[in-house]
């Protein structure tokens, strides 16, 4: 099935899940100074669009060079993200990626990664490269407008608490772990198909 801009846009805002990431965000800016934060708001936030970047054009010699095939990383990033998901449905329970406070401030870790460019994101774009290498443009561009949008989160980090309150917050991370869950699911079937498509068959 041939995936849109739009659509991968929105999986990539899903997976970087900003709104979700807000708590963790405010907690990792905690000891920065008021007035540097718009900075490293804008480092961090650079940083992991070059980072995502880099796996889109180059994750496949980093693939090669382990001997990793496709099929491996769509079941790897499937359980990954399920993970994820499932600490985003049900915390505590799934799998975390930052602690809940950072001291002094944060540089590439934890913000950059894994906050932004975790694991299912890089996954993510790595199969978006393999899946369509003509519209590489595309992809660059879904993630600058990804990117994009958890910026814009993070800068208004403090006053989007304070609006929506820790329960909305809480309601919003909740749907889009459901998303999220049949998205992993996806990945993982879908992977478990191709690997078990390509075994040799015996008479």
């Amino acid at each position: 099935m041939k995936q849109s801009f739009l659509s991968v846009t929105i999986l990539l805002i899903l997976i970087t899940d900003p709104l979700g990431n807000i708590p963790l965000f405010i907690s990792s800016l905690k000891h920065v100074p008021g007035a540097r934060r718009p900075f490293v708001i804008l480092r961090e936030c650079a940083i992991a669009f070059l980072v995502l970047v880099g796996f889109l054009f180059f994750g496949h010699v980093f693939l090669g060079a382990l001997g990793l095939s496709d099929q491996i990383l769509r079941i790897s990033g499937g359980v990954i993200l399920f993970l994820i998901a499932l600490n985003m449905i049900f915390p505590g329970t799934g799998g975390r990626l930052v602690e809940d406070e950072v001291e002094g401030e944060p540089f590439i870790v934890p913000v950059a990664i894994p906050l932004i460019a975790g694991p299912s994101a890089i996954t993510y774009v790595m199969l978006l490269m393999k899946s369509d290498p003509s519209r590489s443009l595309e992809w660059v561009g879904a993630i600058f407008a990804a990117i994009l949008v958890t910026m814009v989160a993070f800068f208004l980090s403090g006053k989007l608490k304070e609006w929506l309150g820790p329960r909305a917050l809480s309601a919003i991370e909740r749907l889009m772990g459901l998303v999220l869950t049949a998205i992993a699911m996806e990945m993982l079937l879908g992977g478990l198909a191709q690997y078990l498509g390509n075994l040799p068959r015996y008479a």
